[in-house]
């Protein structure tokens, strides 16, 4: 009995002392932007846990939008970004996924949000 419950704490301390990744917004609305116009945008996130944060890969929806990331360990604390590049060669509405995956457990797997429209 006192095996297991030496366990449970240890695993429950394992959640509660731990990395975690917070946004301040997951989604970004474009608005109506002109055709071939500057496509960059940032979602900003910080490590609001007590050990590295590790963003391993972030995955688009498509072709269409291009995400670079902080490569090295976000420390406690600390900010990192996550910029997209929309192609604005495309004309019309758009609404497209970005998949982030950290080292966090509580969100291993975010989805983050691009929309607007090209004229």
């Amino acid at each position: 009995m006192k095996k297991t419950a030496i366990l449970f704490f240890l695993f429950l301390g394992y959640f509660i002392s731990a990395q975690s990744i917070s946004f301040e917004k997951d989604q970004i609305d474009y608005g109506i932007i002109k055709k071939n116009s500057d496509g960059y945008q940032t979602f900003k996130f910080t490590n609001e846990g007590d050990k590295p944060l590790i963003i391993s890969n972030v995955k688009s929806s498509c072709e269409c939008s291009v995400p670079t990331w902080t490569k090295s360990p976000i420390l406690p604390g600390k900010k990192g970004e996550i910029t997209v590049k929309y192609n604005t060669k495309n004309i019309g509405k758009f609404s497209k996924s970005i998949e982030v995956f950290s080292n966090d457990p509580k969100i291993s797997r975010k989805l983050l949000k691009i929309k607007g429209e090209v004229q």
